[in-house]
């Protein structure tokens, strides 16, 4: 069962390192968004074998990110689920431990440049200029000034809408293109302004 709400679900460096493999980023992302797949299935969209995202889904089920899905209506070929829907940690909870913040360090860093990725993807699009998105979405660059519990509660918050919207958004109009919509959040606290 997919857990829905956002808290630390990585807690010591074993697993950490076992969920930043970036080839089980990719498999957990395709389950999360694509739904329940074989290894096969994920294999083709990887471009990697059967029996290597065979192999990297036992590692994730090994630490309780993946399942074999009940649902299937074959278990000749074996279909696995995401058992949560997205990978989060604290940087400080293990911050005595220099592999931890390693590893973290290196998953912050792909994160963010998966985001500039997926921008320069986006503006090289014309998608971008069908009118149906062009005056939704888009950037946005706030700067707030918080105490430590203000920004805690304001991640709490963002994450709160976010599982709003995917576990019960509201109403489309009719007709409607669905897209799938990348939302990356920053939540980075400087002493002065950052210029």
């Amino acid at each position: 069962m997919v857990k829905p709400y956002y808290e630390p679900n990585v807690r010591d460096t074993e697993t950490l390192r076992a969920v930043a493999h970036p080839i089980r980023s990719r498999i957990l992302a395709l389950l999360r968004y694509e739904g329940p797949a074989t290894a096969s299935q994920l294999g083709r969209r990887l471009d990697e074998s059967s029996g290597s995202t065979s192999y990297h889904l036992r590692q994730l089920a090994r630490y309780g990110f993946a399942e074999e899905d009940p649902d299937q209506p074959n278990r000749r070929d074996k279909r696995w689920r995401a058992t949560e829907m997205v990978t989060s940690w604290q940087r400080s909870e293990r911050s005595d431990d220099p592999e931890w913040r390693q590893i973290s360090d290196a998953l912050e860093r792909r994160q963010m440049l998966r985001a500039i990725e997926l921008f320069q993807r986006w503006f090289a699009g014309e998608d971008r200029f069908d009118p149906r998105w062009h005056s939704t979405g888009g950037l946005f660059d706030n700067l707030l000034r918080l105490t430590p519990s203000q920004l805690a509660a304001l991640d709490r918050d963002l994450m709160a809408v976010l599982d709003g919207y995917r576990t019960a958004p509201p109403p489309a109009e009719p007709d409607e293109p669905v897209r799938h919509v990348a939302i990356y959040q920053q939540l980075l606290a400087f002493e002065e302004v950052p210029l």
